[in-house]
């Protein structure tokens, strides 16, 4: 480790972050900035990212609000965030789902590494054989009110990386710039995605502990688990 920096994160896990980001493609955040602008100063991009996050001072801008029709009227909010803040979220998610994908719920395939929608119907359509009934539940507002600190319970149960732990909070409360420019500040829930494809590597981070919340309570539900 840098003996000037806080923490000690990888380079080349910075760089592995970014060329996941570039897979899964996407549109540019608050800033402006696309995939294609960001990778011609990549270098100094990638540093950037990286000297902040190992000293501890890398804080995440807002998040772009982008208003989408439901197919039943209304609209819902999709987050956008930036591309630099997309390879930070993903540099410390390459550090932590291998600490919590043993723990999730074997049916859970939602930003799954290995698992897809696909994979779900194929297990549905093997079960339907089997059983004559299905029970089928939707959690109401689920990403728009998750409590904050039962998601950070979860995640400081399966990890003491320092930094995973000081950085978190601080994506869960980056604020929404919404599409007049006003900017709202969050104390629940996390920004649903949705403009990137449906790889579970196109998740960001907060999305993917918000899945993990879920699955555990229903695991928890079933097994009268705890975390």
């Amino acid at each position: 480790m840098d003996e000037t920096k806080s923490y000690e994160i990888s380079k080349h896990v910075v760089l592995e972050a970014f060329q996941r980001v570039k897979a899964n493609k996407g549109v540019a955040g608050i800033d402006g900035e696309g995939l294609e602008t960001f990778e011609s100063n990549l270098k100094d991009n990638l540093y950037r990212i990286w000297n902040r996050m190992s000293s501890g001072s890398y804080f995440p801008p807002a998040v772009k609000a982008v208003e989408i029709p439901k197919k039943n009227g209304g609209t819902r909010i999709l987050g956008v965030p930036t591309v630099a803040d997309r390879v930070a979220q993903m540099v410390a998610k390459i550090y932590f789902e291998p600490k919590v994908e043993p723990h999730f719920h074997p049916d859970s395939y939602g930003y799954r590494p290995g698992k897809s929608a696909a994979d779900a119907l194929e297990v549905t359509r093997q079960r339907c054989w089997k059983y004559d009934w299905v029970l089928e539940f939707d959690i109401k507002g689920l990403f728009d009110n998750i409590d904050h600190e039962l998601l950070m319970k979860a995640v400081c149960k399966h990890t003491d990386n320092p930094w995973i732990i000081l950085y978190i909070p601080r994506w869960l409360k980056a604020p929404f710039q919404m599409p007049d420019g006003t900017v709202e500040e969050r104390t629940k829930g996390t920004p649903q995605g949705g403009l990137c494809t449906n790889s579970h590597k196109a998740g960001s981070l907060v999305r993917y502990l918000a899945i993990f919340i879920l699955t555990r309570l229903t695991t928890r539900w079933w097994k009268k688990d705890t975390f």
